[in-house]
Formats: structure tokens, C-alpha cells, sequence
């Protein structure tokens, strides 16, 4: 998608901190974290949000589980939180599916 924040940093032409990146997934820190370990966990493949998965997309939702994980593991996160918006009521602001990793702190 031409005008996704999400994309062009997946594309590499808005920079980012990457934290990891394989040829499914990116993940990498939130420009305005809301706890000191803040990852932005994305599939590379432009998918609008939670609504638009499709029962052709089960592979690549496990992948970015096992990723989240993975991630939590290294940053050495024995509690964390996971958050997904889905739609605009819901809070999610840009539309392309991604996972907020969150850690770092005590959450309430």
C-alpha cells in the first residue's frame, strides 16, 4: 500500500530501529513508547487488521506469535503484554496489522 507508514518502513524508506526481521516479519521499538520495551511486531505482507485475516493467513499468524516470543525471550521479559487494535473505535490508528509488544514495567 502506497501511503502506509507501516510499509515504507518495512520498505526501508522511513528509518526505524529494527529489532528483528525475517522474510514474514518485521519488528522494530515504537517512536513513542508507552513502557521502556515497546516493539512493533509486523507481517511485511500489507494486511489491514485482525478483521482481514483469512483462513490463508494461519501460518503467518503462528509465525508472528512464536516472533513475539522470540522477542520477549531475548529482551529477557519474564511479563509482558500484548496488545492488537482492530478498527478505528478500537483505537487503531494505522492500518496495517501490527502487535504491540509491551514490557518493562508494571502494568495495572
Amino acid at each position: 500500500m502506497e501511503d502506509c507508514i507501516f510499509c515504507k518502513i518495512i520498505n526501508k524508506e522511513i528509518p526505524a530501529e529494527f529489532v528483528y526481521e525475517d522474510d514474514q516479519v518485521v519488528a522494530f521499538n515504537d517512536a513513542n513508547p508507552y513502557s521502556p520495551v515497546h516493539i512493533l511486531v509486523v507481517p511485511r505482507e500489507h494486511i489491514s487488521s485482525m478483521h482481514d485475516i483469512t483462513p490463508e493467513k494461519k501460518s503467518l499468524m503462528g509465525h508472528l506469535n512464536w516472533v513475539i516470543s522470540e522477542i520477549a525471550r531475548e529482551k529477557n521479559l519474564e511479563s509482558y503484554r500484548v496488545l492488537v487494535n482492530c478498527g478505528a473505535d478500537a483505537g487503531q490508528v494505522i492500518f496495517h496489522l501490527h502487535f504491540h509488544l509491551l514490557g518493562g514495567r508494571k502494568f495495572k
